[in-house]
């Protein structure tokens, strides 16, 4: 118990204590005073905090990434070391839990369809928010791009090995491999009545 209470007085500390933000430990203690977590409740938290249903997709996989002992729940412990981990982390730690998010099946190795699945969630978040920019590679292309250079023997998966030597090695891959909190927290797209000053 003491543990946990030193984890949130650091954490408090390492983020603005007024931030409603998805990442911020307060707003878990805040939405869940059990300490606990269920994927239907991170997905609604998620959404919420990012660009809507859009989101859904992408909250599921960061859900089963953070729940450790795959017991269906996450719990403040799971998130808050996650969290310290993709701030402050070494980059080779950033990786290794990048490389969990899109190994889906655990299995120690991606696929290419695993990659996409991860990417596509990713580009529709993305599109949803207004990020992507026009004539920017799709989410296949950028897979198969990534396939190519991390792919070192050709077998049709990515080991984490390879996953790590690679995304190292290259600065686009790894920014667009790691999974980063203030990329993450993406700003709802304004109205198009509010956009344009009109009111109604």
């Amino acid at each position: 118990m003491e543990e946990g209470k030193e984890l949130l007085r650091y954490f408090f500390k390492k983020f603005n204590a007024g931030d409603g933000g998805l990442w911020s430990p307060r707003k878990f203690i805040n939405e869940c005073p059990s300490g606990l977590i269920t994927l239907h409740e991170f997905q609604r938290h998620f959404c919420n905090g990012t660009v809507g249903s859009e989101s859904a997709e992408y909250a599921e996989q960061i859900f089963h990434t953070l729940d450790n002992n795959g017991d269906g729940v996450v719990d403040f412990r799971e998130y808050v070391m996650a969290i310290s981990l993709l701030i402050e982390g070494t980059a080779v730690e950033k990786l290794c839990w990048s490389f969990n998010l899109y190994d889906k099946d655990k299995d120690g190795a991606i696929t290419k369809e695993e990659m996409l699945e991860i990417m596509q969630a990713v580009f529709k978040m993305h599109l949803a928010a207004a990020l992507t920019k026009p004539n920017t590679l799709t989410a296949e292309e950028c897979t198969n791009r990534i396939f190519v250079r991390l792919d070192k023997d050709n077998n049709a998966i990515i080991s984490l090995e390879e996953f790590i030597e690679g995304a190292l090695e290259d600065d686009w891959i790894r920014e667009m491999l790691e999974c980063n909190p203030s990329i993450v927290k993406v700003e709802r797209p304004l109205r198009r009545d509010t956009a344009l000053g009109t009111h109604g």
